[in-house]
């Protein structure tokens, strides 16, 4: 029986992936206590990776926020991996670092990072709201154009 949170999902518009293996020595989510910690996600779609550049070079600040939304779908996937396929199962989203591959000098991150960040708030509405932190890098792995990593209270 699908639950609160999965039928908002469906009413968006977003049907989860398969949650992403990790591409190097690390676990997708770690569970400690009442928190899982969602390891940094990147842009993959359907098709294997997407927003692929530089942000402020390739992609415009709203294609940037696109590619963090993606990340936002790939974090709640792990997410429910994490919590056996209950997203009932999230208290709050409790803190969200997103990384923005950018040419120097770019200062439009946090713009880039809402498009992950609003998305937690469609889907998890007050629940949704968190601390955050936008930073620029100099590259991503792959050459992605967004990294969004989550912490998430849960019961």
């Amino acid at each position: 029986m699908a639950g609160k949170i999965d039928a908002k999902l469906k009413d968006l518009g977003i049907e989860l992936p398969s949650p992403p293996a990790p591409v190097a020595s690390y676990v997708p989510y770690v569970r400690t206590g009442n928190l899982v910690f969602v390891s940094g996600q990147v842009t993959l779609g359907p098709g294997g990776l997407e927003y692929v550049g530089i942000v402020g070079k390739d992609f415009t600040t709203a294609e940037g926020a696109a590619a963090a939304r993606l990340c936002a779908i790939n974090l709640i996937a792990q997410a429910k991996a994490a919590l056996d396929g209950d997203l009932d199962r999230v208290k709050r989203v409790v803190k969200v670092t997103g990384f923005v591959n950018a040419v120097p000098g770019y200062a439009e991150h946090p713009e880039v990072i809402n498009g992950a960040s609003n998305l937690f708030g469609e889907v998890f509405g007050e629940a949704g709201r968190h601390a955050r932190a936008a930073v620029g890098a100099g590259s991503l792995p792959r050459n992605v154009a967004v990294e969004v990593e989550a912490i998430f209270e849960v019961e």
